[in-house]
């Protein structure tokens, strides 16, 4: 897969600037680093003679290339950011009167037709179980909930009748269904869209982003389209395919790596994006094991959303035509099915999740021109639903160390909304295993070391080098100088793109 930083963020400029007395990476001596035409033109420890068009003085901060979230569902995380909180929710009762209490502090929202809806439940551990019942509350208003990873929709009577399955008996839906559903409730004009979207980028590049891989649910390539002809992202754009528009796309003659008319190298056409299994939270993740508890002994082990010969036969025909492949893989079944399809077809691409892995598939992650898209901020967030559902098993979850040991390649993404769109965030819980003041690591094992995780961080960069395009994040400390508390909260002083500041702290 091309590397989505190889072309300038903006039209050619001859724009000069300096940055210095600045740590040239994380523990790396102080200098200066010169700018210019978007570009690192040099790298040196004393400041060069010559007039520059700016300079900014680090103050000894250090500069890392510029984070990379490999995975973000935008318009999601976007909306989510607008969305009541109920991640907080010990139970399905108590979720319910969390938005309740919201709908009723803002009785206003949720008018003209604007769903009230609530994000970020966790429904692995509840002593109750969601239903539309616990949402008669809300009358004649549309409500939703969504479980913090997505693959469940919990909804209310007038939601379900907008989507015409008023005598749908839970009000649960799940997997495609739920995605379907959020996409349809949630859905406002293209215009408010963007804005919102906009927006977010602008926090993502406050926290040192300056690319990110974009899975949303849709015409990926048509919404970038449509939003670079408004003003310029402040984060390079790598936006994926859905199955569904994959033959149009063969048909424009995209390829992945490609970038999008008229966008200047900030947004390229990434990967085909397909699902083997669901998630764990929702007890879809297919595993070699069976869930506890699970009633249904059909869907004991997970689920298989695409047969292998279906997997494979849609990975070949986007192979044949210069897309590659991106599949979704959880649980440790679906790991192997998703290795054994890369095998079979021979194509790079990416596998996203490998949250828990068959102890007999780690040299097979290290297949040339596979990488992994994981999660590690997701780790210390399910670590107890792991330790119930995965019982036995947790030494191969999140198994970032063997990983790596075994020659795997690496790439830290949010999944958000499913976790928040910042990189220190999982840069931290990669380094410590979700350690702090109040619970010790989980699986200490699998940690990895702070430089690893700074390159899985920003795309593969794992230093400053002369010629490579000015992504750069500048941050107040070392990360090698900081606690897993305060390396997750990284004060952020600059971001630039292409040369170019997308961010500057006051």
């Amino acid at each position: 897969m091309s590397d989505p930083r190889s072309a300038t963020a903006t039209p050619a400029s001859r724009t000069s600037l300096q940055l210095r007395n600045v740590r040239m990476g994380s523990g790396g001596p102080l200098g200066t680093v010169s700018v210019v035409g978007g570009r690192i033109a040099a790298i040196t420890p004393d400041v060069p003679p010559g007039p520059v068009d700016d300079v900014l003085d680090g103050q000894g901060r250090t500069l890392l290339p510029g984070l990379s979230d490999a995975h973000v569902h935008i318009v999601q995380w976007a909306s989510a950011r607008r969305r009541i909180d109920v991640s907080t929710a010990a139970s399905a009762h108590e979720a319910a009167q969390q938005v309740a209490r919201s709908a009723a502090a803002a009785p206003a929202a949720g008018s003209a037709g604007e769903p009230l809806v609530g994000f970020g439940f966790r429904d692995g551990l509840w002593p109750d179980r969601p239903h539309r019942d616990l949402l008669d509350w809300a009358g004649e208003r549309v409500v939703a909930l969504v479980s913090n990873d997505l693959h469940t929709a919990w909804l209310g009577a007038a939601a379900l009748a907008k989507l015409g399955r008023a005598h749908h008996p839970t009000g649960v839906l799940r997997e495609q269904e739920a995605l379907d559903a959020v996409a349809r409730l949630a859905q406002v004009e293209d215009a408010v869209a963007d804005g919102w979207v906009a927006d977010a980028l602008r926090a993502a590049a406050a926290r040192g982003v300056t690319h990110l891989i974009d899975f949303e649910y849709g015409d990926n390539v048509r919404d970038w389209t449509r939003r670079l002809t408004g003003p310029q992202p402040a984060v390079r754009i790598t936006c994926a395919i859905y199955p569904e528009h994959l033959e149009e796309a063969i048909a424009a003659g995209l390829r992945t790596g490609d970038p999008l008319p008229g966008s200047a190298g900030l947004a390229r056409v990434g990967p085909l994006k397909l699902f083997v299994d669901g998630s764990l939270n929702t007890r879809t993740a297919l595993c070699n094991a069976p869930y506890p508890g699970v009633p249904d002994e059909t869907q004991a082990w997970g689920i298989l959303q695409t047969p292998p010969h279906e997997l494979e036969r849609v990975m070949a025909r986007a192979a044949a035509h210069g897309v590659h492949s991106a599949v979704h893989a959880i649980g440790d079944r679906a790991g192997t099915i998703a290795l054994d399809a890369f095998e079979r077809v021979g194509c790079p691409g990416r596998i996203e999740h490998a949250q828990l892995i068959d102890a007999a598939d780690l040299p097979r992650f290290a297949r040339p021109d596979l990488i992994l898209g994981v999660q590690p901020a997701h780790a210390p967030d399910d670590r107890d639903v792991a330790d119930h559902h995965w019982a036995g098993r947790t030494h191969r979850a999140y198994a970032y160390a063997d990983l790596l040991t075994a020659g795997a390649v690496l790439q830290i993404g949010s999944d958000a909304p499913v976790s928040p769109l910042d990189p220190w965030r999982g840069i931290a819980a990669a380094v410590h295993r979700g350690g702090g003041a109040d619970r010790e690591p989980w699986h200490p094992e699998q940690a990895i070391a702070l430089s690893d995780a700074l390159t899985a961080a920003a795309g593969g960069r794992s230093a400053l080098r002369v010629g490579d395009p000015a992504d750069l994040v500048l941050t107040d400390h070392d990360p090698v100088d900081l606690a897993a508390h305060e390396l997750a909260h990284m004060p952020v002083h600059a971001t630039m793109l292409g040369g170019r500041w997308t961010f500057r702290a006051t």
